[in-house]
Formats: C-alpha cells, sequence, structure tokens
C-alpha cells in the first residue's frame, strides 16, 4: 500500500486513533506506524523587523556594551545564566534554562558580507541564501525539498498570512496558512474535474486539487495528534507552534515548518517593546520544547531561530537602528548545546555595526548536511558547514 493511499484509508478511520492508551507518546504512535522517528524536521521561527542581539545575548562583562548603551542597557545584576562573558535577557528565562539542560546552542555574529541594512532586502538575502549583489527566484528551501521530495508528499508548511520566499520552489509547492485551526475544519470535498481547453483554468484547478491534498493531509495528522497534547502559552506565536506540533505528532511528512513572529524594529521605546516581545518568544519556544519532550520528539526536531539583521552597537536615544550582525539559536535536533563564534567585537565595528563572524550559510549548510544528509552544494550553497552545532 502506497503512502497516500494509506493516509486515505486512515483518515476514514481516524477515531480509532484515539482510543490508544494513555501512557502512550507520540514517539511510541509513529513507530506503531512506520519508521518515521528517524524523519529529522526542521522548524523555523523568523523574527521580524532586525531582532537586537546585543540585547538578547548580552555581552554583560564588557564596559563597552554599557558606555555604548547608557539607557537600554540591560543591567548586569538582571541578565541570567552566564556562560564567558555572554548571558540571556531576563525575558528569555526558559530558553537559559533550555541551555543549561544543553539542548540550546547559541551562534554569534551571524550575518554576510556586505550587509543590507533595508528590511525587505536582507530578509530575501537571508531566504535564498544568495549573496548581497545576487537575486534568486526561489527559496533555498524551496531549492532543497524540489530535489527531495518528490514522492507526493506535502513538502512544507508555513504559519503566516503571506507566502515565505524561503520555501518558494519550482515544483514541490508546500501550503501557506494564516490560521490553521481555521483551516483544519474546512471542507474537504473531492474537487477534481476534466481538463478543459483552458491551460491557465486547468492550471488553477491544479493548484486549488494540491492544496485540498495537503489539507487533507494536515486533517489526517491533526486527529492522529489528538492524544498527545500539552498545554501551550496564550500567544500568536505559541498558538503557531502549537499547530505545527501538532502536525509533526500526527506524522505529517513535512520536512520544514516556517513560522515568524514581527515587532522587532525597535527604534524607539525599545526596553519596553524588546522585553514584550522576547516574552513572546520565551513562553511560545518553551511551549513547543516541553511538549516534544513528553513526546520523545526533541531530538528529531530542530528549532532555528533568527532575524535579518541585528541593531546597531550605539543606543539613539530610547532604542537602536538597523545593524548587521546578530545570534541565531539552535534548539533540538541533539544539538551539542555550545556557544559557537566569538563574543561580540566592541572595538572593530563596521559604520557602527557589529563585523560578521560567521556566515549564516554555513548554518544552513550544517543543517541540510547534518539533519538531511543533503549536499548543500547542490542548491549552490557553496559555504562549508558550520562545525559544532550537531
Amino acid at each position: 500500500m502506497n503512502r497516500k493511499n494509506f493516509i486515505q484509508l486512515t483518515a476514514s478511520a481516524a477515531s480509532g486513533f484515539l482510543v490508544l492508551p494513555r501512557f502512550l507518546t507520540a514517539k511510541d504512535l509513529l513507530n506503531f506506524e512506520s519508521d518515521a522517528t528517524n524523519e529529522n524536521r526542521l522548524v523555523f521561527i523568523q523574527l521580524n523587523g532586525g531582532n537586537d542581539g546585543l540585547n538578547t545575548f548580552i555581552p554583560y562583562d564588557n564596559p563597552l556594551y554599557y558606555s555604548n548603551r547608557p539607557k537600554i542597557g540591560v543591567a548586569k545584576e538582571d541578565s541570567i545564566n552566564p556562560i564567558d562573558g555572554m548571558a540571556f535577557h531576563p525575558a528569555l528565562k526558559d530558553l537559559a534554562k533550555i541551555s543549561q539542560e544543553g539542548n540550546l546552542t547559541v551562534v554569534q555574529n551571524v550575518g554576510y558580507p556586505n550587509p543590507n541594512r533595508s528590511h525587505f532586502r536582507s530578509q530575501e538575502i537571508w531566504q535564498t541564501a544568495s549573496d548581497s549583489n545576487q537575486y534568486v527566484d526561489y527559496g533555498w528551501l524551496g531549492r532543497y525539498l524540489d530535489i527531495q521530495c518528490t514522492d507526493g508528499t506535502l513538502p512544507s508548511v508555513n504559519l503566516g498570512s503571506i507566502d515565505n520566499l524561503a520555501l518558494k520552489a519550482s515544483m514541490a509547492n508546500g501550503i501557506t496558512l494564516r490560521d490553521l485551526n481555521r483551516s483544519k475544519n474546512q471542507s474537504l470535498i473531492d474537487h477534481e474535474r476534466k481538463l478543459t481547453d483552458n491551460p491557465q483554468l486547468d492550471f488553477v484547478r491544479k493548484i486549488q486539487q494540491a492544496s485540498i491534498e495537503g489539507m487533507n493531509e494536515i486533517n489526517v495528522a491533526f486527529q492522529k495528534a489528538k492524544k498527545f497534547t500539552e498545554p501551550y502559552a496564550n500567544n500568536p506565536l505559541s498558538k503557531n507552534l502549537e499547530s505545527i506540533a501538532k502536525l509533526i505528532k500526527g506524522n505529517l511528512g513535512s520536512k520544514v515548518y516556517y513560522t515568524s513572529l514581527s515587532g522587532f524594529d525597535t527604534h524607539t521605546n525599545q526596553v519596553q517593546q524588546h522585553k514584550k516581545q522576547l516574552t513572546i518568544v520565551n513562553d511560545a519556544v518553551y511551549s513547543f520544547y516541553t511538549d516534544l519532550k513528553v513526546n520523545q520528539l526533541l531530538d528529531r526536531v530542530t528549532l532555528v531561530i533568527f532575524s535579518e539583521f541585528g541593531r546597531r552597537v550605539h543606543e539613539n536615544g530610547s532604542g537602536t537602528d538597523h545593524g548587521a550582525a546578530g545570534p541565531m539559536f539552535i534548539i533540538g535536533g541533539k544539538n551539542k548545546g555550545n556557544v559557537l563564534g566569538k563574543n561580540p567585537d566592541l572595538t572593530n565595528l563596521l559604520k557602527g555595526d557589529l563585523m560578521y563572524d560567521i556566515d549564516f550559510r554555513s548554518v544552513y549548510a550544517s543543517l541540510l548536511k547534518d539533519k538531511f544528509s543533503f549536499d548543500p552544494k547542490m542548491i549552490n550553497i557553496k559555504t562549508e558547514a558550520l562545525k559544532g552545532i550537531f
């Protein structure tokens, strides 16, 4: 029996999965169905607006940090979980806990040559893994999925209001949903129709049919995950991560999941605004992390948190302006729990910005190589994989 027929069969018998013994975990169910526990999944959180990395993972032991940020700097006594001169913002108390448990890797000073301080353009560079002077039509994950996802499986799920360029592919089209909880209740009737003499209409119908099939797969996954629910924090990012966790627990075949959180463009009122956004991230991520741990899925799910750029080192009064390099966070996926890269060098700046030390594409290369056994050069990522994450 092929996978699609299996999904169609289980769709009508999903209630049968709801009588499993309560002591079973999602991993037990996956083992019962298939060898899917050996399949890795990538989950991305994009922090839109340019997250201030210096106030997220703080060089609390460097006096230049405080001389550059007399008003917005996080006090040394307020920063938490010190690691070799660095520490977390107090709003990230649970991320600090994840770090203490050895399940969080921080990659410092991540960026790229000739940084662009435009939100739109820098996001485009990150999403396509292009050079700063290069324009690419398809996303880096989309190019990967075009090669790897040829079995009819829904390749990716994006939770957001617009399609994400990182997932844009020539053939392996994923699905973008604004609200998965609302979308999963849509009527899933058969819209197959005979082809017409109108190729444009036929194309639209094919896209529609692909979307319906994708929603069928998503609904089946939601049904199977009902037995494995954990409480989540009450914020929009948390709801998206809860939906993603349900799809993973429900054994959806998608390799990549994506969501984002805006509100990090902190030119003014940064102290209050940044604390608010980091609290949302902390609470949502810890809920997701706890859910995966309880269901024994943390080893095969890798969560990546990043932003299109950092902020200027010197404050502008009550906030910071667009910068360049910043940290990335890797959670789960059997990461080594390290802090990679040098501490931020506040004496050697480029036009007031941190100099990048690690190219973001080296992190991508590591994710593809270590999680999917895929050669990143096949999608034109030529940067060597960063060692030490996994």
